[in-house]
């Protein structure tokens, strides 16, 4: 069985369908995202520099994000059956050790097979669509001059705490906060944008204009959060 899926992982057609799937999947963000840059240019003064910036992106540090990114994704994706071998070999030694029957371990995997590569399916699913909007983002941000952005979350029950504490602060893409750090959480995943962690819901927003905020606002500034008045914050910005 492992052969099988092994042969599967290299077999040209599963490859061409990678790829092609994380393409489609890099270009709906991306389209999905020009709309949120579109209308955000209609409320700014920026909107003509975003305009043109909009239309040679493809030819420029965007389009190699689009790239760069889909490429990624195509390798995750590609990299799904290995994965479940791995874990289907695993299971296999484990209930050998135990004892288990080879009939009762062949039930097994039949269940456990399609559960797994669900289950793997759907974090990829989320976390690299998540990853790949958040990346972007940032790409546009950083060809229009745009340094700072706003962490927004879903603001529902499924928030995490350490996610809670970033709503509505205002973050450098240059400098990522570790939200668990600053939760005071005892297990912390490194430094990272919103949208960047598993299974994570939350989303940039870019700064584009500071009349957009009610001030003092919340800033995360030398590894911490703060309220700064619009004055405070124009001399870091």
């Amino acid at each position: 069985m492992i052969s099988r899926i092994r042969d599967y992982t290299y077999d040209p057609r599963f490859i061409e369908y990678a790829e092609a799937e994380a393409l489609k999947m890099v270009t709906h963000l991306f389209t999905d995202a020009g709309r949120t840059w579109r209308q955000a240019a209609k409320r700014n003064s920026m909107g003509r520099l975003i305009f043109e910036a909009m239309q040679e992106e493809m030819r420029g540090p965007i389009g190699r994000s689009i790239r760069l990114q889909a490429e990624r994704n195509a390798a995750i994706i590609k990299s799904l059956p290995l994965d479940v071998a791995k874990q289907v070999n695993e299971h296999v030694l484990r209930e050998a050790m135990k004892g288990t029957r080879a009939s009762e371990i062949a039930e097994q995997i039949k269940v456990f097979f399609p559960e797994a590569s669900k289950a793997k399916a759907n974090v990829i699913a989320r976390t690299e669509v998540s990853k790949t909007s958040t990346a972007l983002t940032q790409a546009r941000c950083e060809y229009v001059g745009a340094d700072w952005y706003i962490w927004r979350t879903s603001e529902d029950a499924r928030v995490r705490d350490s996610h809670k504490l970033m709503d509505d602060v205002i973050v450098k893409w240059s400098d990522p906060p570790s939200p668990e750090k600053l939760d005071g959480a005892k297990r912390a995943f490194g430094h990272y944008h919103a949208g960047e962690i598993f299974n994570c819901r939350c989303y940039t927003e870019p700064v584009l204009d500071l009349d957009q905020f009610t001030w003092p606002a919340k800033v995360y500034y030398g590894g911490r959060i703060q309220r700064m008045t619009r004055k405070q914050f124009q001399k870091i910005a």
